[in-house]
């Protein structure tokens, strides 16, 4: 296995300082890596130029908006951050995705799709995180105990952003 440069080890102790996500965290190498390999050169040896070309090749390629934004998080942080060109980032803009309204089922849609989940445990686990409105991250790390059937309840550790949640608990999955 190839030995990591000081750069990328720099990068990862920086997330990890600001305690961002293991998700974020391979979020961000990844986009980083994608933007070197593009130019065939080291990411320190590029500027805000090559990251609008970049960006624009992106764009070109039918990158979907929100993993656009998310290279450009990856990027602002690798410039701001890591290699401490503070007036970069704020120079490196986020797409402005077009809003749409989101495909909303019908109930008896929803009761259609989990009634042909043929597992007694994924149907649980979908039906939890419809009822609950959890992200999919979020129903996987679900624990027994993480529900307060007193309160009608579920704690939800460690969601989007690190963050800790309570969601109302519907009557009806506890039946």
């Amino acid at each position: 296995m190839a030995e990591m440069s000081p750069l990328r080890r720099r990068m990862i102790e920086d997330m990890t300082v600001r305690n961002l996500s293991p998700a974020t965290q391979r979020s961000y190498l990844h986009a980083v890596a994608k933007f070197s390999r593009y130019f065939g050169r080291s990411p320190d040896r590029l500027d805000l130029e090559d990251v609008r070309a970049f960006q624009v090749h992106l764009v070109a390629n039918g990158i979907s908006w929100p993993a656009l934004n998310q290279t450009v998080c990856a990027l602002r942080f690798f410039y701001g951050v890591t290699l401490g060109h503070g007036e970069i980032p704020e120079r490196i803009p986020y797409a402005r995705e077009p809003r749409k309204l989101p495909v909303v089922l019908s109930a008896d849609e929803v009761v259609r799709f989990l009634e042909a989940v043929p597992s007694l445990k994924a149907r649980t686990a979908l039906t939890t995180a419809y009822a609950a409105g959890l992200r999919a991250s979020e129903a996987v790390g679900l624990k027994v105990g993480d529900i307060d059937s007193g309160r009608m309840v579920i704690r939800v550790e460690h969601g989007k952003g690190g963050k800790d949640r309570y969601v109302m608990l519907s009557a009806q999955l506890l039946g």
